[in-house]
């Protein structure tokens, strides 16, 4: 999509990605977790803009030697355009400059939420497992997904994506 530009999450865009978590989820993050995880020099943070408006967002966290993509939205007007697919990029890129040695990216995904899934799929995610019962309101499984990066070689991040 023109015009979208991915860039860093900043705390001036908290009031935006707050916005975003109350219409896109049901139980959405504090505000402050998200101060939280921009002072986490293992945290990815990224925004995609249009017209100085945050219209999704991705949040990506390393422990060890292990990442986990924490959450990853778009504002449902501007779904299925590739905002999803240009902000994982973005951020898989990024980890594969500062992260080279990681193992392995995992997420969890809402049994239901077919459309993140192929997305996932697309960038070479695999189905490892389910929660049942992970998410509430409503209740529903969630599917873990995860990606090998070949033994720390991040050269496999983005092999099947297209």
């Amino acid at each position: 999509m023109e015009g979208i530009v991915i860039r860093e999450m900043l705390y001036k865009d908290l009031p935006g990605v707050d916005r975003i978590e109350k219409t896109c989820f049901t139980t959405p993050w504090d505000i402050r977790s998200f101060e939280y995880e921009l002072g986490c020099k293992d945290t990815i943070l990224k925004v995609a803009v249009l017209n100085n408006q945050i219209i999704g967002y991705v949040c990506v966290r390393t422990i060890l030697d292990i990442t986990h993509i924490l959450n990853l939205v778009v504002l449902p007007d501007f779904r299925r355009k590739g905002i999803g697919s240009m902000l994982l990029r973005d951020a898989l890129n990024e980890l594969k400059r500062l992260k080279p040695d990681i193992n392995l990216i995992t997420l969890e995904v809402r049994e239901s939420n077919t459309a993140a899934i192929k997305l996932y799929e697309k960038f070479g995610f695999k189905v490892m497992g389910k929660r049942i019962s992970y998410y509430d309101k409503p209740y529903e499984n969630a599917i873990i997904m995860g990606l090998s990066t070949a033994h720390g070689n991040v050269k496999s991040f983005m092999k099947n994506e297209g």
